[in-house]
């Protein structure tokens, strides 16, 4: 952990001692001398938006599984009203109004609010590995992934000092609008490429990260495509999984330096390229594209075998599916 803890961010860095134990505010510690309150990770407008009952039940990485309701995290009284209220206002009420709504919100809005509740899964994930192991050695995790949501927490606190991204935007945003105008509430998550997506009444959302825009470069082309149309369920499912299959495929750790200059801290992203000359992303197979399809596509019923019938084309719901060349 030497070289996390030595990040000189200035910067409260959860990393340094593992304050994961619901002592300190999980967003900036002891910045502030008011008291630390539990903060319902999931908010109730959301579960009254979506008609949930709060009782729905998620599973953890280490197979525990938890209501909705009884999901919390640590957060500075003062840190909650002064900023995180107001984003919670703002995204309430551009969720209440679906797609036209969610267009008004900037990148930076979204990112927050979706780095809020991805890194609330994060900090109580590492709760739980924490109490197990009783250590901060016995925690099976990868430096890079450590990294990698430390400089989440890191960029999340521009919610409440100044922070300034350096010419570059360190996500892949992706909003579309939906067919349905009805689609039930669902989100899902996967923390090891910081990727999320969600759909609500008549909007999705993908979201990766931390990758500086790359993923979204990547399917430019399909993104083009289907700008200004609303997607049927399925073409939804599929753009998703394009995303998420990529976001595996991504095979660089982005990396980044902190200037704190006179109350503001710079952050600028290091070259992705840096001295490796293999391509960003590890070679697209369809034959492994078309299992995480299979996976998006279970409500429908469509299996790995159908969609790669055509190894060179598997099944699409788009007109031009502008897929990556295999390998």
């Amino acid at each position: 952990m030497a070289n996390i803890a030595a990040m000189n961010t200035g910067l409260y860095n959860p990393f340094q001692n593992f304050d994961f134990l619901y002592k300190k505010c999980f967003l900036s510690g002891n910045t502030f001398n008011s008291p630390v309150i539990q903060v319902p990770l999931i908010p109730k407008w959301l579960l009254k938006q979506a008609a949930l009952t709060g009782e729905e039940q998620i599973q953890f990485l280490d197979e525990s599984i938890r209501s909705y309701n009884t999901l919390v995290i640590p957060v500075n009284s003062e840190v909650n009203e002064q900023f995180l209220n107001p984003l919670e206002n703002k995204i309430e009420s551009a969720f209440g109004a679906g797609y036209a709504g969610i267009s008004t919100l900037t990148e930076l809005e979204i990112f927050n609010w979706i780095g809020k509740f991805l890194y609330g899964f994060v900090y109580i994930e590492m709760h739980s590995a924490l109490r197990k192991e009783m250590t901060a050695d016995g925690l099976n995790m990868s430096q890079s992934l450590m990294m990698k949501f430390a400089n989440l927490n890191f960029m999340l606190q521009n919610l409440y000092t100044s922070i300034e991204f350096e010419e570059f935007s360190p996500w892949s945003i992706t909003i579309v609008k939906l067919e349905n105008e009805e689609t039930p509430f669902s989100f899902r998550d996967e923390i090891n490429t910081l990727t999320f997506s969600l759909k609500l009444k008549d909007f999705g959302i993908v979201a990766c990260l931390q990758d500086n825009g790359t993923n979204k470069r990547f399917h430019q082309d399909i993104i083009n495509e289907v700008k200004d149309k609303a997607l049927t369920a399925e073409q939804f499912e599929e753009l998703t999984a394009r995303f998420y299959y990529s976001a595996y495929l991504f095979n660089r750790l982005p990396e980044y330096t902190f200037m704190p200059v006179e109350g503001t801290t710079y952050i600028e992203a290091m070259p992705l390229r840096g001295n490796m000359s293999k391509p960003l992303f590890d070679v697209w197979q369809h034959k492994v594209y078309a299992q995480v399809l299979e996976n998006f596509w279970k409500p429908w019923g469509y299996v790995k075998f159908e969609i790669i019938k055509d190894p060179n084309n598997p099944m699409s719901f788009f007109e031009n599916p502008c897929l990556p060349t295999a390998g």
